[in-house]
Formats: C-alpha cells, structure tokens, sequence
C-alpha cells in the first residue's frame, strides 16, 4: 500500500518536552492531608510538546526531523530513547537548562495532579538551534514550529531561512505576540489562543474579520483555527473560508490535539493538497486523537480508514479492510450483520440497536441494487443502495455500512470475521444463517434477534399499494 503522504521531509524545531505518566489505585484518602493516595503501578514516558508533532507526523509514516533545546539529564536520555523507537531523526542541542518535563499523576484513567519541571532557555540557547536551519532545510518540504513558549525557537530567523527555499512554514502558535511569526504561510491557534490576540468574537462574521485582519498584518496566506467541538475553519487572505464540523464521536483528552492537526495538515500540504485539502484531514486527525487518553498519535491505518468512512459509509473493500484493521488495534468487538432495508421502519430501528448493544461497532452490510432485484423482485429496490446507505449510517446505533453485489455476504464475512453476526427473522435454528459455518469455524458468536410483530418492508409496500377502504379513510 503506498504512502498516504508521499513528500521528501518535513522539519520539526520547537519545545521538546518529556510527558511522564504515574499510573495507579487511589484507594484511599492521606492520613497526612485530605488528598488521595495514589499506588503507583506503571511509569510511562512519551515525547511531549514538538516532539509530540513530530511522533505524529512519524506515525503518519512521513519522514521527519527534530529539533529542539533539552537538558543534561535523565529526562533527555529517556526523550532521545523514545524518539529512536519512533524512527524520528532529531538534533536536540544540550543547555544548561533542564529538559521540560510534565509529570502526571492518573487513576483509573483520571488526572489527579500535573507536575511541571522546567526553567527558561537562554536566548542564545535558541539562537544556536537556528545556526543549523540551512543544512536540514535543504531537503525539507515544509517547515513546522510547535511553540510553547518555553525559549527555544527563535522564529523569525527560522521563517525567514524557510521563505527563501520557498517552503511553507506551518506554525502553531503560543502567547498574544504574534509578530514574530510575521511571514509565515499558515497559524493554526486554537479559538482561545486567536482571541486572546483579536479579543473575544462574538459571530461568525466577526470572526472572519479578525481573522482576515491579522492574515494582513502578519502577511500570512491562511489562518487554520480549532475551535473543540464547532470544529474548525480555515480562513484566507482574500476573506475566503471553509469550515469543518467536529467529527468525533466520544472526547476522552484533548492533550496533545494541537499537534495532531498541526502535523497532519503539514504532512498533507508536503504531499501537494491544497490547503482546505489539508485541513480536511487534519480535521479527521483530530477527531480520531481526541478519541484517546494522554497524549497520542494517529497512525496512517487509522486515518485512511477514517477516510475510507465518509459519514459512516464504506466506499471499498479497501476501506472495510482499513476499518476493520483500525477497529481490532483499538481492540473493539465488531458486529456484523446483513440485508436489504429497502423502506427503513421502526423494526429495523429496533433491531439494529439490539444488535449494537452486542459490541462497539456495528457494521451493515448492504445488498446491491441487482442482488435485491434477485432476491425480492424486478419492482425492488425502492430505493437506490447509495441512498440505503446514507439513511442507515445516519442511526446513531450502525457505526458504518457497505455495499455488497452477490446475493449473501459471505465473501465480506471472510473478510471481517465479525466477533457476533447477527439476523434478525424467524429463523429455526443458528445454522440456516449465512455464514455460520464461517464464522463458527474461527470462534465467532452468530445470533437470531426478533423482529417486531406485523413489520416488514414487503407487508409495507403490500399495505401501500393496496386499495384505501373509503369507511376507514
């Protein structure tokens, strides 16, 4: 499978930082002061801050390199290690700083306390990191700065060196001095962030007017701006803008989401999309990201599989597979099952959440519009399958849908191998189902649902056409 971002390198330089998590039971409250007692079980570290933009670009399977400022210490040692694992190439120059750690504390997946250690870099610490800007730009494709206002980046030498190879400068931006990011080809602040530049927006309208404003004083191309669960909107120098609604289901942490989109829309601009192109999917990033506890990444499976579902519809057996595989590395239990649904009613509804409730995600697969016409009839479907699908992936209770052309679905069972396959009808016994003997032979569960009394798609059709009785009209 090709890349899904084909570009030559992208260049990471910003905070660096060592996210350290204490996982443990709090079981009981402190003899000593009113605070809980957390047994710590498990200590676990992941590159934080630019090295977090750069492990998501990695997981993107997109070359990078990073820069940044640590410190001679345990800390950086443990940075660099992780780093190694990702397949990241750095140069971390060593200060007399110590590198910036975040410490937190977490049970049963709740943050009891951060712990911050980290004490400002010396300008000249930053200037120094900047002297290397010729060699890594030489072979880079776009330019990423990931500031946290901790000192290392000296970014408008970075932005200038980049302007004159003609490389896009991304950059995700921190405090109310934008200045320094003056000729950069794109910020991407969250609401918070921009507004406490611009003041508070009020509309829409307003909005985009600020937006507009500060592209022109910062002599931007664009402004990508997150904004939780409104999504996010990507506004340009002529006053032109797209908008992107939020597309995750469940918020588990927004730690490190930032740098999820900032990653992503540089790695899709490095292949050559335009910008909306690319906002496009860091907007899918970042509904994936949020999805996870701590600080993550998504991976290149993931979010092709993300593309793969456009709203909730599977275009290919390429994209079932991806979905599939992205379901069973999130360790969810797929449920499967199968049909026509030619007129959506109220069993259908009813069946179809009884059969969600059996796992995390519901997969229906579809018969075509040949293979109904087979099974039901010349005079079916009613409805086309492009349109079955969209009112199916509409329910809240199916998680994805997909087409098939044979007349049973047992080429997509091979596929799958769904934890549960389900039907729904009046079947006798397990083994008349379609792929029970697939799905037994690998240890899968198939089960029978009822359906609800005097409802069915042929009786509503039957009671449709038939002649109104003018004493009950």
């Amino acid at each position: 499978m090709t890349a899904l971002f084909q570009t030559t390198r992208i260049v990471v330089v910003g905070d660096v930082m060592l996210d350290r998590y204490w996982h443990g039971r709090a079981a009981r409250i402190s003899p000593e002061a009113p605070v809980p007692v957390v047994s710590v079980e498990m200590d676990e570290v992941r590159p934080g801050g630019a090295a977090n933009v750069a492990l998501n670009l990695a997981a993107l399977d997109v070359p990078v390199t990073l820069l940044g400022l640590i410190g001679d210490d345990e800390a950086a040692g443990r940075l660099r290690h992780a780093l190694q694992i990702h397949d990241v190439q750095h140069h971390l120059v060593v200060t007399a700083a110590p590198t910036i750690t975040k410490l937190r504390v977490m049970s049963q997946s709740h943050q009891m306390i951060r712990l911050d250690f980290e004490s400002p870099f010396d300008a000249a610490d930053a200037t120094a990191l900047a002297e290397s800007a010729d060699e890594v730009l030489s072979s880079a494709s776009v330019l990423v700065l990931s500031d946290y206002g901790k000192g290392s980046l000296d970014a408008p030498r970075w932005i200038e060196a980049a302007r004159e190879r003609g490389i896009p400068v991304v950059v995700d931006p921190k405090g109310r001095d934008y200045l320094r990011y003056r000729g950069a080809t794109c910020l991407t602040p969250n609401l918070g962030e921009f507004e406490a530049v611009v003041g508070v927006v009020h509309s829409d309208q307003e909005l985009l007017t600020k937006a507009v404003q500060l592209i022109q004083t910062l002599n931007l191309n664009s402004l990508l701006i997150t904004r939780s669960e409104q999504g996010m909107i990507l506004v340009r120098a002529d006053g032109s803008s797209t908008q992107w609604a939020a597309t995750a289901r469940e918020v588990a942490d927004v730690t490190g989401a930032g740098d999820t989109v900032i990653a992503t829309f540089a790695a899709a601009l490095g292949h050559g999309y335009a910008d909306d192109d690319a906002a496009r999917w860091a907007n899918l990033a970042a509904g994936l990201v949020v999805s996870k506890l701590g600080t993550a990444t998504v991976s290149a499976r993931e979010l092709r599989a993300a593309e793969g579902v456009k709203n909730g519809v599977l275009e290919s057996e390429e994209a079932l597979r991806s979905y599939v595989a992205e379901a069973r590395a999130a360790g969810h239990r797929i449920v499967m099952t199968n049909g026509c649904f030619d007129i959506l009613h109220a069993g259908h509804v009813a069946y179809l959440r009884e059969a969600a409730s059996l796992g995390d995600r519901l997969l229906v697969a579809l018969n075509a519009d040949a293979s109904v016409s087979r099974l039901k009839g010349p005079e079916r479907p009613l409805n086309s399958l492009r349109r079955r699908m969209e009112v199916l992936a509409g329910l809240n209770a199916v998680d994805a849908v997909i087409g098939f052309e044979d007349d049973t679905p047992e080429h997509l069972i091979d596929v799958v191998r769904p934890d549960v396959l389900v039907k729904g009808g009046d079947y006798k016994s397990i083994e008349e189902v379609v792929g029970f003997s697939q799905v037994q032979a690998y240890g899968g569960v198939v089960k029978v649902l009822g359906e609800v009394e005097n409802l069915s798609t042929t009786r509503l059709i039957s009671k449709i056409r038939a002649p109104q009785d003018s004493s009950t009209s």
